[in-house]
């Protein structure tokens, strides 16, 4: 897969989940919640947005936590990527 987003975009990838036995209760991984925890995959250039200079902080590699509600889902060659503003990422998770 080989996505570039443009300015102030960042491509995340949700991690695989395996499926879990919960107190004997099996939980299939389309049953749970979408987490917020990404692993950044590609990284926009930043540059001028709404009259503001954006400069990129994110890097590939990074896993991150954004806003629940944030960005765009789309499955590109069979792997589902979320696009989102850099402006939505809350925290680089260490």
């Amino acid at each position: 897969m080989k996505l570039k987003p443009l300015f102030d975009k960042v491509v995340v990838k949700q991690p695989e989940e395996t499926e879990q036995i919960v107190g004997g209760i099996f939980l299939p991984s389309a049953a749970k919640e979408k987490q917020e925890i990404a692993v950044v995959v590609a990284v926009g250039e930043g540059g001028t947005i709404d009259g503001k200079d954006v400069k990129m902080v994110v890097s590939v590699g990074d896993k991150v936590l954004y806003s629940k509600y944030a960005g765009s889902q789309f499955k590109v060659d069979g792997e589902e990527v979320t696009i989102i503003k850099q402006s939505d990422i809350l925290a680089i998770v260490e």
